[in-house]
């Protein structure tokens, strides 16, 4: 299974993941370039979908509707573990409420597309209110293999990294990371992120001992990372 990036409006993300002929459009602002791309690579567009139905996300989708033959997957429909098959090949999608409730991440073999529940860096803001659903769902996520690729949906890089480096300022991580960023292509390893990403480190010292001095609760995983949350 393949990707390739789309950056369009400011910092979205966009994606079509392909295979040999077939593929799916994911949050695919980013209509053109995506329609150069598969007419170049002789890809056609089988599926239509999103991350999650905030518009900044689903921009594309009609434009590509129109243009293609592509048949449309409401991300909202998606309650629980689903596949899709290009070529023979199988995309996994399942359901990962926080951000919104109908956010869903597609897994291929080495790779996610996470949306904005998990940003390469940080995370998305738990709209939904429901704080123990968001975890779960990035407990999900960060149980996978950590080779695993993570393409999210927007470019918060930068900021990120100024943010966690506000909150682990000896983590020597972090400018690794930053070193290895480019804006032509945002894409880390799950590995990276668990030794970067504050809201993911809700198991590390260095990040339980900051919660302690500012005498939040830490007894368990989702008090620290409910911590963690309140006041970063």
């Amino acid at each position: 299974m393949n990707i390739q990036q789309c950056k369009y409006s400011s910092d979205n993300l966009g994606y079509l993941v392909y295979s040999t002929s077939q593929g799916v459009a994911i949050d695919a602002g980013g209509v053109e370039e995506i329609l150069a791309f598969v007419e170049k690579n002789n890809i056609h567009i089988k599926y239509i979908t999103n991350t999650h139905s905030h518009y900044d996300h689903t921009s594309g989708n009609q434009a590509l509707l129109q243009r293609t033959t592509a048949q449309f997957i409401d991300c909202r429909q998606i309650k629980s573990d689903q596949t899709i098959e290009l070529d023979h090949e199988i995309l996994e999608v399942f359901h990962t409420p926080g951000h919104t409730d109908d956010s869903v991440t597609f897994k291929a073999d080495d790779f996610l597309i996470t949306g904005d529940t998990l940003f390469n860096g940080t995370i998305g803001n738990c709209f939904t209110g429901d704080l123990n659903g968001f975890f779960q769902s990035l407990k999900r996520l960060i149980f996978l293999p950590k080779n695993t690729k993570i393409y999210g949906g927007h470019d918060y890089v930068i900021e990120s990294m100024e943010i966690a480096k506000s909150i682990e300022k000896d983590n020597p991580h972090i400018e690794e990371y930053i070193k290895k960023y480019n804006p032509g292509l945002i894409v880390s390893t799950l590995d990276e992120e668990l030794r970067v990403n504050s809201y993911l480190r809700f198991n590390a010292p260095a990040i339980i001992n900051n919660l302690q001095k500012k005498n939040m609760p830490t007894n368990t995983e989702f008090a620290r990372f409910k911590s963690i949350m309140g006041i970063y």
